[in-house]
């Protein structure tokens, strides 16, 4: 399985680079630059790593990602200074403010996020970033579907199966947002028909399910008590069964967020009481967690660490 650049340790951890090598040395070097020559040094490692990630647009979503949660705000307003005509500053820039909006709940930059986005596309038009960041932001507003539509039009003639564009509307369109159950299965039954074997979205539906299932155990109640029933119903089975035929063969999964779907299988797996094949999938993951989902039971390294030691010993 090609992931890109695994490390050889396999104690538990949790890198939100997954296994992006270049991407989680410049995270661990991103601390607050105490100098303006430090802070030149911080901003020419993210141009660098983002400049290189070239055409590929499933590393460069990954990279952008990874850098908008661990820059702060003042890395991203500084290149953007220094750079005033990059594109790939503006579209980190308005990540951040994505970022950072979501933390604190403030909407006060999102008009100028916007902004920033639009500045972005023309810029560069091929680029289906910044079209994922709006999608975010309009996402974040609440606004009604007709403007979400056209934007995600433009991530999907740009690139078709960009795993972040389709979980920003997999959530949008959950019952917690702008949704329903019906309209994020409906969603999920068109991408598993037509996206292509081993797609940087193959891992939706699972999310999905995964996201039902917490959504049930929330309830408290007798439901809760049923929610591992999911498990054993037609679509759930069906989708654990294709993953974990599929998923560890060398060479399936390829995208920048592969371990991150793997995560998501060893998760339903063990929830599904499928233990066997969930210890296949935490041995392929190497000791990489993830947030989600195994921070919806407590501390997530805590939680990875436990089933890790468990089941692998």
């Amino acid at each position: 399985m090609p992931f890109f650049g695994r490390r050889r340790s396999n104690a538990p951890r949790l890198p939100p680079e997954l296994d992006d090598i270049a991407v989680g040395n410049a995270r661990r070097r991103l601390t607050a630059p105490s100098s303006p020559a430090q802070l030149d040094l911080a901003v020419a490692l993210v141009e660098d790593l983002v400049h290189d990630a070239g055409h590929d647009w499933d590393r460069r979503t990954h990279r952008l990602a990874v850098l908008a949660e661990a820059a702060g705000q003042g890395l991203p307003h500084a290149w953007r200074r220094r750079r005033p005509g990059s594109q790939d500053a503006l579209v980190l820039h308005a990540w951040s403010d994505l970022v950072h909006a979501r933390r604190d709940g403030s909407a006060g930059r999102l008009t100028t996020a916007i902004d920033t986005c639009n500045r972005a596309a023309e810029l560069r038009p091929a680029d289906p970033v910044p079209w994922v960041v709006l999608l975010g932001l309009l996402r974040l507003q609440g606004r009604p579907a007709t403007d979400l539509r056209p934007v995600w039009w433009e991530i999907k003639d740009r690139d078709p199966w960009n795993r972040e564009g389709h979980l920003q509307l997999l959530g949008y369109l959950s019952p917690e947002e702008c949704g329903s159950s019906a309209k994020s299965m409906d969603f999920i039954e068109e991408v598993r028909a037509t996206a292509p074997v081993g797609s940087p979205v193959c891992g939706l539906e699972l999310v999905a399910l995964v996201e039902r299932y917490q959504r049930t155990m929330s309830k408290g109640g007798l439901e809760a008590l049923g929610a591992n029933f999911l498990w054993t119903q037609q679509q759930a089975a069906r989708a654990l069964d294709h993953a974990v035929a599929g998923w560890l063969q060398p060479g399936f999964l390829c995208h920048a967020a592969a371990l991150a779907d793997l995560n998501m299988l060893a998760y339903a797996l063990i929830r599904a009481d499928r233990l066997t094949e969930a210890a296949d999938v935490l041995r392929a993951l190497g000791g990489v967690a993830t947030a989600r989902p195994w921070g919806w039971d407590g501390d997530p390294l805590e939680r990875f660490s436990h089933w890790h030691t468990r089941l692998l010993g």
